[in-house]
């Protein structure tokens, strides 16, 4: 499990998966509306990245949109992006979606900044599981998962570090 960290007065969080069109803008637009529910937005920055840069520009998946617009979340304004050497530096916790992007992200961080990096899921309850499987090639009930998931983990997330 996952220590407690040492919150700055802004903690700086990048959600990370595969492209950055579902499950990480999903974490996104999940863990800040659910800081701004818990009165914690002007604590709590809030970022998405996707390891590969196949869809840099492009706007969340439009199911990932349609699922998470149906609980609330408003993905429509975020565009993909790929993680950078300075989002190492920049961020305080990197939350990886799977192991996959978990151990991608650990060989490209500096030594010194390993601990920032975690799985999300690592903030949900174990039955759970540790990652939040991939929707891409699925239907719908692959979105409506990750979101069951990710709302679960953000929250874990939120009463753990706050």
């Amino acid at each position: 499990m996952t220590g407690r960290l040492k919150a700055p007065a802004v903690l700086k969080v990048l959600m990370v998966c595969t492209g950055n069109i579902c499950r990480s803008p999903t974490a996104e637009g999940v863990l800040q509306r659910l800081a701004e529910q818990a009165g914690l937005a002007h604590r709590v920055q809030v970022d998405s990245a996707g390891l590969s840069a196949y869809h840099v520009g492009e706007a969340p998946d439009r199911r990932s949109q349609s699922h998470a617009l149906k609980r609330g979340y408003d993905l429509s304004k975020r565009r993909a992006r790929q993680v950078c050497a300075a989002d190492f530096e920049e961020f305080d916790v990197l939350l990886a979606m799977d192991r996959g992007h978990l151990d991608e992200l650990k060989r490209q961080c500096p030594p010194d900044r390993q601990a920032r990096i975690r799985l999300l899921m690592d903030y949900a309850s174990p039955d759970m599981g540790r990652e939040v499987p991939d929707p891409y090639y699925g239907g719908a009930a692959g979105f409506e998962d990750v979101l069951d998931r990710v709302e679960v983990a953000c929250q874990g997330f939120l009463e753990r570090e706050f």
